[in-house]
């Protein structure tokens, strides 16, 4: 059996929508087991991610984080992604890390956008602008024909390059930028919040993707009371992730006001009910949705 070896070339057979459609069809599969390592020498980590789901394969994500790379001249991060299939648990695959990442992340947000931002959005507001900001303008354009972008970061300068670059409006202002977005995307490092509730509009949706540990947040309390919740996978952000587990601890929402997860979109729970309720998506990723990406993308590869 030949084992593909996949880099950024298969960009060109890739397609944002039909990934969304991969992975909605992806959670009407057996639930995913999923399991996370990490083994460290210093500063220096290993992380692997895997997952298997009966029917479709399993996976491993394999990434060494060495911070004192640049010394040397050498990117910080590497890493694969080891595709098997299901059956006969044989090799098909290597796929390029940043390939991966790149999609599942994007397409993640991408997917909670579809069914819960109001159909009718046009301005886009992106928080932060580093390599997910850039993804999420390919994203959110294949889907929202009208979308006009707009971003905002802590350093100004920041902001004007990646408007410069991409075409989206500097904003100065967060608040004021706030007041006016129809989608907010927020892709930042923040451990404190960012985005205060009481600068929502109705009608307003959130993709929240940069928090990804405890000690993380976004968005404060009052975002979390005004909005409908709804998270990627109640797995890997509930008890995981400072963006649910500060504002369950503190009362601002309980577990029972997380509405659903990807696994709910066959029964239709995971949508949005009217056009002037403010919506929210935590997107937390996971090993899971690495495979369900990396199927697709070898299939797309393979023009299956």
């Amino acid at each position: 059996m030949t084992i593909d070896i996949i880099g950024p070339e298969a960009e060109a057979k890739l397609d944002w929508v039909a990934l969304t459609k991969a992975l909605e069809a992806g959670h009407s599969l057996p639930r995913a087991e999923v399991g996370d390592t990490f083994l460290r020498r210093g500063p220096d980590t290993l992380l692997t991610r895997s997952a298997w789901i009966d029917g479709m394969g399993v996976a491993v994500k394999a990434a060494t984080i060495f911070p004192g790379n640049g010394q040397h001249g050498v990117p910080n991060l590497h890493g694969a992604v080891a595709l098997f299939e299901d059956r006969l648990g044989i090799p098909e695959a290597y796929i390029d890390f940043a390939l991966v990442t790149k999609w599942k992340t994007a397409a993640d947000s991408l997917l909670a956008a579809r069914h819960l931002a109001r159909k009718d959005s046009e301005r886009f507001l992106l928080v932060g602008a580093g390599t997910v900001a850039h993804s999420m303008i390919e994203a959110y354009s294949a889907v929202f024909p009208k979308a006009r972008f707009h971003v905002w970061t802590r350093t100004p300068e920041t902001a004007r390059a990646f408007a410069a670059e991409t075409g989206a409006v500097a904003e100065p202002d967060l608040e004021a930028a706030v007041r006016k977005a129809d989608v907010i995307a927020t892709a930042t490092m923040a451990t404190a919040p960012l985005i205060r509730g009481e600068w929502l509009k109705p009608g307003t949706h959130l993709d929240l993707i940069g928090a990804y540990r405890k000690d993380m947040r976004e968005c404060d309390d009052e975002v979390m009371r005004r909005a409908r919740v709804f998270v990627d996978a109640r797995a890997t952000t509930i008890h995981h992730i400072g963006e649910i587990m500060d504002p369950i601890a503190s009362g601002a929402i309980t577990e029972a006001d997380i509405l659903g997860d990807f696994y709910d979109l066959p029964s239709g729970a995971f949508m949005r009910a009217s056009d002037d309720e403010i919506t929210l998506s935590k997107n937390g990723g996971g090993a899971h949705l690495d495979l369900m990406t990396a199927r697709y993308i070898l299939d797309a590869w393979k023009g299956a």
